[in-house]
């Protein structure tokens, strides 16, 4: 299925546009900063942490190209500043938030909702769940929760999570 969302986008006081290799650089501050809190945990010095996100980007980067390969990459900004990043598939069976991603800085104000809100009426309106997976302790699991998200059987290292699509009269 040809995806249906679009290259660009206004949402209320952010807008989405996709990402370009020029976006590097802070997708790479972006990554060491939703990862902060338990790299600050390692105890390690400097260089080793830079070298660890710089390692773990560029395979974290590899694998949604590998597994991911239609994905469409967006960065988000507000007020012509990137805040962060959504990365979605339009896959056969849903449409599947690959990541999601804000700066420490701008989470807790609402802005994760604007975007899942958004995907919630993208997937309605192609009749596709919403699927995702998210690691059991994330504080984001309690949104996916108030969104109509239910947690699907499996063991392993992240939660999948699946929202159905509300069901919608065709336009008459």
């Amino acid at each position: 299925m040809p995806s249906e969302l679009p290259a660009a986008l206004q949402l209320g006081r952010l807008q989405l546009r996709q990402s370009l290799a020029s976006d590097a650089d802070f997708l790479r501050a972006l990554y060491r900063d939703v990862r902060s809190d338990e790299l600050a945990a390692t105890g390690w010095p400097p260089e080793a942490i830079n070298a660890f996100c710089q390692s773990q980007f560029d395979f974290q980067r590899q694998h949604y190209g590998s597994y991911y390969p239609d994905a469409l990459h967006y960065l988000v900004e507000q007020d012509g500043q990137p805040i962060g990043r959504l990365i979605v598939e339009d896959g056969p069976d849903a449409l599947r938030v690959v990541d999601i991603s804000l700066l420490a800085a701008q989470r807790g104000q609402g802005l994760g909702s604007v975007l899942l809100r958004w995907l919630c009426d993208c997937a309605d309106a192609q009749r596709q769940p919403l699927a995702l997976s998210v690691e059991p302790h994330n504080r984001a699991r309690h949104l996916y929760l108030r969104l109509g998200f239910v947690q699907l059987p499996g063991d392993g290292l992240y939660v999948t999570m699946r929202r159905a699509p509300t069901k919608t009269e065709p336009a008459e």
